[in-house]
């Protein structure tokens, strides 16, 4: 049966999920919308307040959402202390994708020293090097690249041209999208008067268990020792982890964030998009950084919320803030020459 075919009543999705079931328990879910656009055969949600207007004129078949909106909703519910952790369980049973079938494509070029496990699909024009393991239940895209000695653990699927450099190591279950780079050279050089010399970066990268990394993201090789993302890391699209960077396990970075090379990244961290660590520092378990803010220190202090965000505003607003901000020494100077003058009247007054 395809997954487009595959229906639940709700009496049942309210058992395997342990979700309290308010409504018909025979009505019969076969996929997933938003508020808005849900009808009756489909279940929807509601976790940010932001759509609650939506709730009371929806047509989903059912909606997923906490105990305080319960009585507002005019279909069928399931009520969770988190919505939206319920419905992405629910929605992998909705997923349409097909599993790759195993099976190697005539195309695959593999060297004859690599070892791959039960169940292993490889498709077309992808390249698996000397001395790689490829672990029982993998799927590697087609033109994807794992150079020599590398190895992927159990279950891992690699999508379309994803790159995995040389003696890198991944773990169990770790997905990485179209277009990802792990283990290219990190960004080390000399100058040497005239002209940049390469620094050799002779690490390697180490990820762990149930990792996700985006399309076109890059994790950097080590110079010396190895970058490290833990388990259960999540990086978005477009993400950068340089050399010798140490990602905490739990962490999620979102599109274009990143790390500069040796920086440590505590567990349960969030790092909004665009937000940045500077090289050599470290921030504490269970930061968050907002968007587009700029770690230039390190953090010791655990469960903070930082941003160094300065929003977008009228271009002539900022463009008054930007010249009274230039003139930041200037006022400065003028601020403390008048400290100066006013303790000095202050010691001749009798």
């Amino acid at each position: 049966m395809s997954l487009q075919s595959r229906q639940y009543s709700l009496s049942d999705l309210s058992a395997r999920f342990e979700l309290e079931l308010r409504g018909d328990g025979e009505h019969r879910i076969g996929g997933v919308g938003t508020l808005a656009d849900a009808g009756s055969g489909e279940i929807s949600f509601l976790a940010n307040p932001v759509y609650r207007k939506q709730l009371g004129s929806t047509q989903a078949g059912a909606v997923i959402l906490k105990e305080r909106d319960a009585a507002d909703c005019p279909t069928n519910c399931l009520v969770a202390s988190d919505p939206y952790l319920a419905y992405a369980r629910i929605a992998t049973l909705f997923d349409p994708r097909p599993a790759a079938p195993p099976g190697i494509h005539p195309s695959a070029v593999i060297a004859d020293s690599a070892r791959l496990g039960r169940d292993v699909s490889v498709g077309a024009n992808a390249v698996i090097a000397e001395g790689c393991v490829i672990g029982d239940g993998c799927t590697i895209g087609p033109g994807c690249v794992i150079e020599a000695d590398s190895t992927l653990g159990a279950g891992c699927r690699l999508y379309a041209n994803v790159s995995i450099g040389y003696a890198v190591r991944i773990g169990d279950r770790v997905i990485i999208h179209p277009g990802a780079v792990i283990g290219a050279d990190g960004f080390g050089i000399a100058f040497a008067g005239d002209h940049w010399e390469k620094v050799p970066q002779v690490g390697s990268v180490v990820i762990g268990n149930d990792c996700e990394i985006g399309a076109n993201s890059c994790v950097d090789r080590g110079a010396l020792g190895d970058t490290v993302l833990e388990e259960d890391c999540r990086l978005d699209n477009l993400v950068q982890i340089g050399h010798n960077v140490i990602v905490g396990a739990h962490t999620a970075i979102a599109a274009m964030g990143g790390a500069a090379g040796s920086a440590r990244i505590g567990r349960y961290c969030l790092l909004g998009g665009q937000a940045a660590v500077n090289g050599h520092h470290e921030i504490a378990d269970r930061t968050t950084l907002a968007a587009t803010s700029k770690v230039m220190k390190t953090i010791t202090e655990p469960g903070l919320t930082l941003s160094g965000l300065i929003p977008a505003q009228p271009i002539r607003e900022w463009q008054r803030s930007l010249a009274r901000l230039r003139r930041l020494d200037e006022l400065a100077d003028r601020v403390q020459n008048l400290e100066s003058q006013l303790g000095s009247q202050t010691e001749d007054d009798p």
